[in-house]
């Protein structure tokens, strides 16, 4: 059984900065890409930050700048730093991983999601 854990979220003042974790356990084989992706209410999920098994990223356009995505792979452990909030960037923050728990055969598996509130 494949797990993915977020940690970090919480409540903030615009201008603020959070670290979020997202740690994966489980019978794993390998992880291939990980990312984020949040969820405002009323909103579709979107794509917030990317980052392959090698350390390549990519952002969202309203991110770029502001949050870095980074992993230990040694940790099986994505994290996102996200400083200079803003409103705009309250949502349940997820993450996703593409994982196999047997060679050559990979999943994607979700988080159960951590909430970022920024707010003053």
């Amino acid at each position: 059984q494949v797990q993915l854990v977020e940690s970090g979220g919480g409540l903030v003042q615009p201008g603020g900065s959070l670290r979020l974790s997202c740690v994966a356990s489980g019978s794993i084989f390998s992880i291939n890409a990980m990312r984020w992706y949040r969820q405002a209410p009323g909103e579709e999920r979107e794509l917030v930050a990317a980052i392959t098994s090698v350390g390549s990223t990519n952002y969202a356009d309203s991110v770029k700048g502001r949050f870095t995505i980074s992993r230990d792979n040694a940790k099986k452990t994505v994290y996102l730093q996200m400083n200079s909030l803003k409103p705009e960037d309250t949502a349940v923050y997820y993450c996703n991983a593409d994982i196999s728990t047997v060679r050559g055969f990979f999943k994607i598996y979700w988080g159960q999601g951590t909430q970022v509130t920024v707010s003053s």
